[in-house]
């Protein structure tokens, strides 16, 4: 890959890392589609998670201010995502290559 191409691919990266920084905070905090069925429905205290969740709720442990912590919690899951995606790519091509 040309080196103009790899500057474009880490404007992307920055950019999609620098949304997920700042547009995490204004996130809706309604819940989602399941979730609000399990309350109209009556049945969501006998949820059980099946996994907790790295940063359950948005929250970070440790840090008070909400907005903070939800910024955070977007960066890391903007970060986790692009990680996976590399890790998927890079099997993916030398499943093909090879």
């Amino acid at each position: 890959m040309s080196t103009i191409g790899n500057r474009k691919i880490i404007g992307w990266l920055v950019l999609a890392l620098i949304l997920g920084i700042l547009v995490s905070p204004w996130a809706s905090s309604n819940p989602d589609g399941l979730e609000r069925v399990a309350e109209d429905q009556a049945f969501i205290d006998r949820a059980e998670n099946l996994f907790a969740g790295l940063i359950p709720d948005y929250l970070m442990p440790g840090i008070e201010n909400e907005a903070v912590a939800t910024a955070l919690a977007g960066g890391i899951g903007v970060l986790i995502t692009l990680g996976f995606t590399i890790l998927i790519g890079n099997l993916v091509s030398r499943k093909t290559i090879g």
